[in-house]
């Protein structure tokens, strides 16, 4: 079997960013169903942030990363979709999308369309997938119609940003919640129909003024446990909690008899690795996110770039919440 080097961050501990190291390691050929993939750009996620602080315990040492895009350098037997030459880009399990090359899986690997730039790609996968699985897949009693009402919340963030236009694209009417001026403005210009800085302001009050009493008919929350409790009471009767994060930490366990007096309401935990978990599924939400990106309607904001050497400080300020929009490693 021939190998190359790529460089790769690695973690051999769970904690801090201070655990995240530059390695050297040997890449060989893809084995069956799999391709070997060069990236051009890299993709951060709060998930990567979980999977290196150990809230999402990994067996170490590990490789993070989850979404990537470049060009595939080979491909193992029996996959068909891909060919040596092609753009890709994916968000894809297992870790291990922060190096220079890798061989992986090829059932999440989509084509890139040549319209749509490498580091576009690396920003958009598991961000745009996941506005795509919510948006279109994860819907209340009745489904969703122009004009409805839903609640977003880091509506600034990567998911939130494309989540403002993709909600705007179908005449939904998106209240977005930021913590500081400058993020709600930054959402209300992608398209947010309201926004409300709950630094300042009380979320669910601002709701239900918004809404006319009524509530939403659901709330997408990745901020978990400081969000939960007002979340529910924005809902309407009948509605959906859609968790799918835990940014300022887990939810914690509560009796499912609230849900009746709250409204008969509905609550689903999500993650975007049960909706692609098939090669057809991933296909299908690939083409629909890279469908409204190429129409214009959808802009992937790239706000910071690293190089693949300072990923810690990228981490750091991801945590920190001095980010906006995505955030890529460059190599």
């Amino acid at each position: 079997m021939s190998s190359s080097m790529s460089r790769s961050i690695q973690i051999d501990q769970h904690g801090g960013a201070e655990h995240m190291h530059l390695v050297q390691i040997a890449v060989g050929e893809p084995g069956p169903g799999e391709v070997r993939i060069r990236h051009h750009a890299v993709g951060l996620n709060y998930i990567d942030v979980y999977q290196r602080s150990g809230l999402y315990p990994m067996n170490l040492p590990v490789q993070l990363g989850m979404e990537a895009a470049g060009v595939i350098e080979a491909v193992g037997e029996g996959v068909t979709h891909l060919k040596v030459g092609d753009r890709a880009a994916y968000a894809s399990q297992p870790p291990g999308a922060y190096c220079e090359r890798r061989v992986m899986p090829a059932k999440c690997v989509c084509k890139l369309r040549d319209g749509i730039s490498f580091e576009t790609g690396a920003a958009m996968m598991l961000k745009g997938l996941t506005v795509q699985y919510l948006l279109k897949r994860t819907l209340p009693q009745g489904g969703l119609k122009a004009g409805d009402f839903i609640l977003f919340h880091a509506a600034a963030g990567g998911v939130g940003l494309i989540a403002c236009q993709w909600a705007k694209a179908l005449g939904l009417q998106l209240i977005g919640t930021a913590g500081s001026d400058e993020k709600c403005a930054l959402a209300k210009a992608n398209g947010a129909a309201h926004v409300i800085n709950y630094a300042k302001e009380d979320f669910l009050v601002r709701v239900k003024e918004i809404t006319g009493g009524k509530g939403v008919k659901v709330v997408y929350d990745s901020v978990g446990k400081d969000t939960w409790d007002r979340s529910l009471d924005c809902l309407s009767p009948f509605g959906l909690m859609a968790s799918f994060g835990n940014a300022s930490g887990p939810v914690a366990p509560f009796a499912p008899g609230i849900l009746g007096p709250k409204g008969s309401v509905y609550v689903t935990r999500q993650t975007l690795f049960s909706h692609i978990s098939t090669r057809e599924s991933t296909q299908e939400m690939a083409d629909d996110l890279m469908d409204v990106v190429e129409s214009g309607k959808v802009h992937i904001h790239i706000g910071q770039r690293y190089a693949l050497e300072d990923v810690q400080q990228a981490h750091r300020d991801l945590e920190a919440r001095n980010t906006t929009g995505c955030t890529i490693l460059t190599l």
